[in-house]
């Protein structure tokens, strides 16, 4: 699953550790899905669009191949 937690995570000016606070998991679990190598569940993808103030399909997809 490809996403740009990143980029959205930099214009709310949030660490990976206040990011990780809102949602409840590690700071380690944040940087793990910035790097595409943690499929969060959609839970988790739902709490991080709430906390980033966006929208799942802008924040998370799969290519389609």
């Amino acid at each position: 699953m490809k996403n740009k937690v990143k980029i959205a995570r930099q214009i709310s000016s949030l660490t990976q550790q206040q990011l990780a606070e809102k949602v409840q998991v590690t700071r380690q679990t944040i940087s793990l899905i910035e790097k595409g190598q943690y499929n969060p569940s959609l839970k988790l993808c739902l709490q991080i669009c709430y906390a980033l103030h966006t929208t799942l399909d802008e924040l998370f997809w799969i290519d389609k191949e």
